[in-house]
């Protein structure tokens, strides 16, 4: 079964669009998919057992089993680590910032439980607007707000407003 067309773009993407034995890139050469280790040698077609190569290249070498990975394979391997540590470190950095929102949030949820006892802020308003107004306003700046709110005895609304406001004023 011939590779598909998304392993080749795959295999290609990583490769950066480049022969992986010269180097060459189109629009000088046409790109193949070459396998590492042959299937005539029992080579799979995973996208580890392939490599990006020019016709060129990939007619040069036939079925020879190659000893070492080129040296433009290799960089890729370490490039692609060194993306995949830092996706996975901002993935944390992400992680935490919604650890403290929610922590910010139930925060100025319990002013609002203080006032009115036996109800709560609903989940859909704390998702859609109190986790996006502590992204755009300082906790303690909602705090107060919702504090003045609840003082005055007003809805949710008026605390929103107070909070637009304030925005819109930056």
């Amino acid at each position: 079964m011939p590779i598909s067309k998304k392993m080749r773009f795959e295999v290609f993407k990583r490769d950066g669009f480049k022969c992986g034995y010269c180097g060459k890139c189109p629009p000088d050469i046409t790109l193949e998919v070459d396998h590492i280790n042959p299937k005539s040698k029992g080579g799979k077609d995973n996208i580890n057992n392939l490599i990006t190569a020019c016709f060129d290249c990939n007619r040069g070498k036939k079925n020879i089993v190659l000893e070492k990975i080129p040296n433009s394979m290799g960089l890729n391997l370490e490039i692609l680590k060194e993306q995949q540590s830092q996706l996975n470190a901002y993935n944390k950095y992400l992680e935490k910032l919604n650890k403290q929102k929610l922590k910010d949030a139930r925060e100025i949820i319990s002013i609002y439980e203080n006032y009115h006892k036996g109800y709560t802020l609903s989940d859909h308003f704390v998702k859609q607007t109190l986790l996006r107004l502590l992204s755009l306003l300082p906790k303690q700046t909602i705090k107060e707000a919702m504090e003045n709110s609840c003082l005055k005895n007003k809805d949710i609304r008026y605390f929103c407003g107070i909070c637009w406001n304030i925005i819109k004023k930056r």
